[in-house]
């Protein structure tokens, strides 16, 4: 049975509990909490989310979050999917390479942010560096993961139809299996790498983005705006994971649910 790609809940749960917490949020901000800089209420919130569209300001903060986003995780993608099947297919390049990686890898992506700027400026490439810094690991693990998995039973069927070279084993046999790892490497990698973007525009690596002007708004108390460019992260990063589960389950991972036209 194909299932969309909101999974089994249906439009109207959908609606229905949205609605249910917009109307708490402004009970409690209108009738509790009374202080629009504390918690604006969802008009404040509306009103502001207008203003931001008309004047374009959320449109080009948008557009540049997303370049630095495509940057740090197209990078983690080039780099980790390489660095994965590399040791997860030959032996000597694990015992040569894991320890490294076991030493960069518990360096948070934002203790990176100094060295960022260092080297990359208030660029585009700075905020993708920690982007990338963030989301590479969790590629390269469910690459290792993946390749060390593979069932030796294919390897070998795959040799006896024609597949004598490590190239063509790992083309032909290990990567079309290894695929449901990568998959769940790529969805982590996506949302880590949302969460580094914010904190890394947040820390002052960018002059523009979302992140940015969440900090930016913050020191100018217009709090309703802070509360708008919150929601649309949240919003952003929701459609990213569905639209990706999406794909994935269309294409590449649709044998898994019996689907072969």
């Amino acid at each position: 049975m194909t299932r969309n790609f909101l999974g089994s809940r249906s439009p109207g749960f959908i609606f229905l509990s949205l609605s249910l917490l917009l109307i708490f949020w402004q009970l409690i901000a209108d009738f509790v909490v009374q202080n629009p800089f504390i918690l604006p209420s969802f008009t404040d919130a509306f009103f502001a989310f207008c203003d931001l569209v008309i004047s374009g300001t959320l449109l080009d903060d948008f557009l540049v979050s997303m370049v630095h986003f495509f940057i740090g995780l197209g990078l983690s993608l080039l780099i980790g999917i390489p660095a994965g099947i590399l040791i997860g297919w030959f032996p000597l390049a694990n015992r040569m390479l894991d320890p490294i990686i076991e030493i960069i890898r518990p360096i948070p992506p934002l203790a990176w942010i100094p060295f960022a700027i260092v080297w990359f400026g208030l660029t585009d490439l700075a905020a993708g560096f920690v982007i990338f810094i963030g989301a590479v690991f969790p590629v390269l693990i469910n690459t290792y993961e993946g390749f060390r998995n593979i069932p030796r039973i294919f390897v070998e069927a795959g040799k006896m139809l024609g597949c004598t070279s490590n190239a063509a084993l790992i083309r032909y046999i290990a990567l079309p299996a290894a695929f449901p790892h990568l998959a769940a490497g790529f969805r982590v990698a996506s949302g880590v790498a949302w969460m580094c973007l914010v904190a890394a525009e947040m820390f002052g690596v960018s002059k523009y983005g979302l992140g940015q002007k969440i900090w930016w708004y913050y020191n100018l108390h217009q709090m309703d705006n802070v509360m708008v460019y919150m929601l649309v992260l949240g919003f952003v990063g929701l459609m990213i994971d569905y639209l990706f589960r999406y794909g994935m389950n269309r294409t590449v991972l649709k044998w898994r649910e019996g689907e072969v036209n």
